[in-house]
């Protein structure tokens, strides 16, 4: 699993600022540290976690760019087309499978835009921001 990052707070910063820049929601922000009461109130040189502290860490982590090509068969493929219609972003003409598809790119289209990424940023080619929102769980894969 990887590390827990956190983030040193500067002058103007605020927390949806900080949770922006780390491709996070501000709910995750204050989820992961309970100890900010107010969201309104932080302090130069706090410090901000700005990963999932391990007890969260159960999705699968970003594969990578190159990993997404129409060749690439994988039960991650699968798990990440049933967390898209879970979302409400399906482009499946019936379920999701384990091999990378056009369905799969258009239904992870539609996520991005859902997230609120235009242009390029919504081609339906996963990037780390949206695919550690997608929240895939961790899968085992079989051989």
């Amino acid at each position: 699993m990887g590390e827990t990052k956190f983030y040193v707070a500067k002058k103007g910063d605020n927390l949806n600022k900080i949770a922006t820049a780390h491709g996070l929601t501000l709910a995750q922000v204050l989820e992961w540290n309970p100890e900010i009461t107010n969201p309104n109130l932080i302090q130069i040189g706090q410090r901000i976690r700005v990963s999932a502290p391990e007890s969260v860490v159960g999705f699968e982590p970003f594969p990578g760019p190159e990993f997404f090509k129409p060749t690439r068969t994988s039960p991650i493929i699968e798990a990440m087309g049933y967390r898209l219609i879970e979302e409400g972003c399906s482009s499946y003409p019936g379920d999701p499978d384990f091999q990378w598809s056009d369905a799969d790119k258009a239904s992870y289209s539609k996520w991005q835009r859902k997230l609120g990424f235009s242009g390029k940023d919504a081609d339906g080619m996963p990037g780390k921001k949206s695919w550690d929102k997608l929240h895939v769980p961790h899968v085992v894969a079989g051989g």
